[in-house]
């Protein structure tokens, strides 16, 4: 070994002998004094004799910097998908998504089998309109392999400069040949709040992505809501589908504005700052009136907080498929170069104590997406009402006669156009009747 290469052993023996330290005496400061932490010297050893051989042996000369941040993103990469370095700009990045602006094609994304995992795309962004899906597996960004990359790595590639395209391709459930996808690159303003009347007092409410304002434009929603309806919501129908999460401080927002007492979600961890409790405080803003949650496979992270809360409570009816599973938590820990590690530090656990964590939330009806087509029905049916001489209803009513229609075209139904969310609807008027006759 040269003698530079032996003194570059030597630095790096040193640093990482005492970075061990400095983690063992963080990890290990609740034991006792008589149980030090023991350092682990062959594998030192090893990592020093590897860096070694790279610095004599690779084809190309590399810089230490860049071998040791290397060296660093390896390992968190090997922890689980969450956790990872973040360089200097991709910490800004990080910044700057949660403010709910930032550049890119607007999908949640996630590695599994070294491919990049659609959780979910987010609403009113290129992704979605160019047909994006959740569960979709992307495994070519343009000519570029998938394989291969960090997760930090394409995401890069996909975020480009807004206005430029990119092809993906993609692997669907279902769909035998691969999928190829071109999506315009643009600035994505999320709007994470959006609502609608359904029918005369019964509402919807689709949250997109959890951020930091996302329960105070809830409350506005329905504040906007109720005014339409002229009186107090019969109901509403909580849209949670494709939402990958987001803030923890806006899904337990969220949750609480429904609940008026009790546990919302609580996170364990191996050091004391990871154990949190977030209890609701009171005021239900529906008073009492029914709640329908829709989820799916796409539903992830705060989304799943707020529906294994609302479950456990028996405050909704929770509609769709499993949810994601995605219950860890995330702490960023910024450094003093201007870089931050991305650590997973807990699990999530509702009310009752379910791990979110690989499993998600089992909907209380599971229903499947479908898409139902309406009846031909150009020749209508032949009614009482049609026959010659029929006795009228006693009641003053004018029948129709045969042919005498005059309805005008109809518009695709609520049943045509999103099956689950009419089911839904049906549910939160049978559940409204059923509260008002008790």
């Amino acid at each position: 070994m040269s003698t530079k290469t032996q003194n570059a052993f030597l630095v790096l023996t040193g640093l990482l002998i005492g970075l061990s330290l400095s983690i063992g005496h963080g990890v290990f400061a609740e034991r006792e004094a008589s149980s030090p932490p023991t350092l682990p010297v062959e594998e030192l050893r090893t990592f020093s004799d590897v860096f070694g051989r790279i610095k004599n042996d690779y084809v190309e000369d590399v810089e230490d910097s860049a071998m040791l941040e290397n060296a660093i993103r390896g390992m968190l990469s090997g922890l689980d998908p969450h956790s990872a370095y973040l360089d200097q700009e991709q910490f800004k990045e990080l910044q700057v998504g949660t403010s709910g602006e930032f550049g890119g094609l607007g999908i949640e994304v996630g590695m599994e089998d070294g491919f990049v995992k659609v959780i979910a795309p987010i609403d009113d962004t290129p992704a979605q309109r160019a047909g994006v899906q959740a569960g979709d597996l992307i495994i070519r960004l343009d000519d570029t392999p998938v394989k291969g990359l960090t997760l930090d790595e394409a995401v890069k590639i996909m975020r480009g400069k807004p206005g430029t395209t990119l092809r993906i391709t993609v692997v669907r459930e279902g769909v035998e040949q691969p999928i190829k996808i071109e999506i315009k690159r643009d600035i994505i303003t999320v709007k994470s709040v959006k609502s609608r009347m359904l029918e005369d007092g019964f509402g919807y409410l689709r949250i997109s992505q959890f951020q930091s304002k996302t329960a105070d434009s809830m409350i506005d929603a329905i504040a906007s809501l109720q005014k339409e309806a002229g009186k107090p919501l019969k109901g509403l129908v909580l849209d949670l589908r494709n939402n990958p999460g987001g803030v923890l401080n806006g899904a337990v927002a969220v949750s609480d504005a429904f609940l008026k007492k009790g546990l919302i979600v609580y996170t364990e961890g191996r050091v004391s700052d990871s154990k949190l409790r977030f209890n609701a405080t009171p005021d239900d803003i529906l008073d009492g009136a029914p709640l329908v949650v829709l989820v799916n496979q796409g539903s992830a992270s705060a989304s799943e907080i707020v529906s294994g809360a609302l479950q456990d409570h028996r405050r909704a009816i929770i509609v769709g498929s499993q949810t994601f599973g995605k219950g860890s938590v995330q702490t960023i820990l910024p450094l003093s170069n201007g870089t931050a590690v991305k650590l997973t530090t807990a699990r999530y656990f509702t009310p009752s104590g379910r791990s979110i964590q690989a499993e998600g939330i089992k909907p209380d009806i599971e229903l499947d997406p479908v898409r139902v087509s309406a009846v031909d029905q150009s020749f209508a049916p032949i009614k009482e009402a049609d026959l010659s001489g029929h006795l009228s209803n006693g009641n003053g009513t004018k029948t129709r006669i045969l042919g005498e229609t005059g309805d005008k075209p109809k518009e695709e139904s609520l049943a045509q156009s999103d099956y689950q969310l009419y089911e839904a609807l049906n549910l939160l008027k049978g559940l409204a009747i059923q509260r008002e006759k008790m």
